[in-house]
């Protein structure tokens, strides 16, 4: 099926009447195709399910988010008004889960019709990468879009429609591409898988497992428990151009404000003179790693400034 000069993978999986009972919609990531996708859709699909895999096209990915945005919204708002009856499930890996974060917060309405929304490897606090290939935010390529920070609108998201995000650790802290942390926020089911790197993820059955163990069972939002640690956590993360770091240089940060409960936050700068943040447990092991770019210092000092007015028993180290 064509539309639009684009391509849009149409599959029936297994099916055993004439009408469809669900549809699924994979959606491909940065610098890929859908043909990965789409098979993955097969693999893992019940009987009875239409499969609509989007390809929008390889260079299309090195360009800007928006209009593959707009391409996916089309599409699924026309397979959306052909089976207004149909429950629908959504499959993304790395930037096509982004893409349906975006989707999916412009439609609400759709979201009572969605049994599920599986991330897989998509950096919703934004790629590390990217934020460091666009440092000033001038607008590089795509790396603007993908180093954006997409917590607020998939917490909203995950608060309603029950929400998996899929990781996998390769190296202490991330799938080789993707950090851990930026794979996490609030309601969202997470799974941490180990050794698949980031574009394996969409050949792998240990991948495959976990969506289908997802669907197995109703599912609802994962309920939020309050703690020291997570409120600390997220006053970092709404640092204006907080990105989620690798916690490979937690051993060289440094203790900047201890707390009362044995938490401390530790602060390192690499050498491009970037600045770094580490919260560790009691036991000295890293809870978050973060870091802004240089435009952005300033608004992290301010932030550890007012975390320790209002939290820390002691302080160590603060300029």
């Amino acid at each position: 099926m064509v539309q639009n000069n684009f391509v849009i993978c149409l599959s029936l999986k297994s099916m055993t009447s004439s009408i469809p009972e669900r549809l699924l919609f994979v959606q491909h990531g940065w610098a890929d195709t859908n043909g990965a996708m789409a098979r993955l859709g097969r693999r893992v699909a019940p009987a009875n399910t239409k499969i609509i895999a989007p390809n929008l096209g390889w260079w299309r990915t090195w360009l800007r988010l928006e209009p593959l945005v707009q391409d996916v919204e089309t599409i699924a708002t026309q397979t959306i008004s052909e089976h207004p009856q149909l429950p629908m499930r959504v499959v993304g890996h790395s930037m096509g889960g982004l893409i349906w974060l975006e989707v999916l917060y412009r439609h609400p309405e759709w979201w009572p019709r969605v049994e599920s929304f599986v991330l897989v490897g998509s950096p919703v606090g934004g790629s590390d990468v990217c934020r460091m290939m666009d440092p000033l935010e001038v607008g590089l390529g795509i790396a603007r879009d993908l180093g954006k920070n997409r917590r607020s609108i998939a917490s909203a998201i995950a608060a309603q429609v029950p929400t998996l995000s899929i990781a996998s650790n390769t190296d202490g802290g991330s799938d080789g591409l993707i950090m851990l942390g930026a794979t996490q926020f609030d309601y969202a089911h997470h799974v941490v898988l180990p050794n698949i790197v980031h574009s394996a993820q969409r050949h792998d059955e240990a991948i495959d497992q976990a969506i289908r163990e997802f669907w197995q069972s109703p599912r609802q939002p994962l309920a939020v428990q309050p703690s020291p640690e997570l409120e600390i956590i997220q006053r970092l993360q709404a640092v204006p151009g907080m990105t989620d770091a690798h916690r490979r240089d937690f051993e060289k940060a440094k203790v900047a404000l201890s707390f009362d409960s044995g938490l401390t936050l530790r602060l390192w700068k690499n050498p491009a003179r970037v600045d770094h943040v580490f919260l560790a447990c009691p036991q000295g092991q890293c809870l978050y790693s973060g870091f802004v770019g240089w435009i952005h210092a300033g608004a992290l000092r301010q932030t550890l400034r007012e975390i320790q007015s209002e939290f820390a028993g002691k302080v160590t180290g603060m300029a």
